[in-house]
């Protein structure tokens, strides 16, 4: 009875200021709701970005010709190198155990003109292989084969974005094209895939055998990459290790201590980096927000320090007639925990909301996080406890007989 009691006192007190109580709580439900749709935000982005790299599949290395150097605590790459080539690919393919398909390419981007359009886009040459590596597939027609690989043909395989700016909703295959002054006839378009984990577009591409690509259009005889696919059991470590063993033999490095003319990745190694780099990027988020629930503790603060002056005959009264100086205190520790549940639970409802808006407004990728969703609303109870102590003790302290001549 006694709690209750309490409880319905304080209520009394907050509901007989609601404009005052309602601003002390802004920053609170700012706060609360804040950290809950930037986490949201944060995680279903983080997830996405999972999701696009798992789809590539785990077992996946990718070979690019750069030479890495660490900078400012950073790894950067360094100059441009022409060494990595064809034949590479295939000594890998033949002298790594580990791997199981190379799929060796060139790209730059290129104008590609058809019927009077031109669009300029990433020009890939790439081998057949590439259906056996990655998750490339046609959705209409077919891809080049080796053959066409072989006798450097002119077969090329468009991207959607690319078939839409050169043909509308036209079917593409059949057509011609020009890249630069050269026809190629487009025998499929890909199946869509989306933006990469860099966000840009993988189908802004137009897909070329690479002996063509590398002797007809790019005029050059090193690759800009090759991917490899281990196969199934293998540790990606350890292919990595022999992938790059075996490039450094190639390449004449061992003789003069020379650093990597290359650089490896795995899609392990792009998976620990984006999901730490997308923790970062949300607990840094979640933090700035959270700055504002200590801006509403502020507030709390204010509003428990003048009910605590508007209040002083009334608890000068209270003490005189027998209360504890310790129901005092417990009286307005409960106010300002009341002020940090209110804030805490309507933040929580202002969060989900902006949540279900952000995801019907916009094609962000939003995932709530209930861990969250406990610790904003445990913050903000705690704002209210830590910053309704001081003003609760104050008030237990007041001598009765000052209090009572207060006007």
């Amino acid at each position: 009875m006694k709690i209750v009691r309490g409880l319905r006192i304080s209520a009394r007190q907050l509901g007989a200021h609601r404009t005052r109580t309602a601003l002390s709580l802004l920053g609170i439900v700012i706060g609360v709701s804040s950290v809950i749709a930037m986490v949201a935000v944060g995680h279903g982005a983080r997830q996405e970005v999972m999701g696009r790299i798992e789809a590539m599949g785990t077992d996946l290395i990718m070979v690019t010709p750069a030479q890495i150097r660490t900078s400012v605590g950073r790894m950067q790459p360094r100059g441009t190198f022409t060494t990595l080539t064809p034949q590479d690919a295939e000594a890998l393919l033949e002298e790594v155990p580990q791997v199981m398909a190379a799929a060796p390419w060139a790209s730059r981007r290129l104008p590609v003109t058809a019927e009077g359009r031109t669009s300029t886009t990433n020009v890939m040459g790439i081998t057949p292989e590439v259906l056996d590596v990655l998750t490339v597939g046609t959705a209409t027609g077919s891809f080049y084969t080796d053959r066409d690989e072989i006798t450097a043909g002119r077969s090329a395989v468009l991207g959607p974005t690319v078939a839409r700016a050169l043909f509308g909703e036209e079917p593409a295959v059949g057509r011609r094209i020009l890249i630069g002054q050269i026809p190629f006839e487009i025998i499929g378009v890909l199946r869509p895939r989306g933006a990469d984990i860099s966000g840009a577009d993988q189908d802004d591409v137009v897909m070329i055998p690479l002996r063509t690509a590398l002797r007809r259009v790019l005029n050059q005889d090193w690759l800009g990459g090759i991917y490899l696919r281990a196969r199934g059991g293998t540790e990606m470590d350890e292919a990595a290790d022999q992938v790059r063993w075996l490039l450094r033999e190639r390449h004449r490095l061992d003789r003069t201590n020379a650093d990597d003319d290359f650089e490896i990745q795995t899609q392990l190694e792009i998976m620990a980096a984006h999901r730490e780099i997308g923790d970062t990027f949300t607990t840094l988020v979640g933090g700035i927000a959270a700055v504002s629930l200590l801006v509403g503790g502020v507030g709390i603060l204010a509003v428990m320090l003048m009910s605590v002056k508007e209040r002083t005959r009334e608890i000068g009264l209270r003490l005189a007639v027998g209360a504890k100086r310790r129901d005092v205190r417990t009286q307005f520790l409960t106010e300002a925990v009341m002020l940090g549940t209110g804030g805490g639970l309507a933040g929580i409802a202002l969060g989900f909301a902006g949540i279900a808006v952000l995801a019907l407004a916009t094609d962000w990728a939003v995932q709530v996080e209930p861990l969250s969703v406990g610790l904003s609303f445990g913050f903000a109870l705690l704002v209210g406890v830590f910053f309704g102590v001081y003003p609760a003790h104050r008030a237990s302290l007041l001598d009765p007989v000052e209090a009572l001549r207060s006007e």
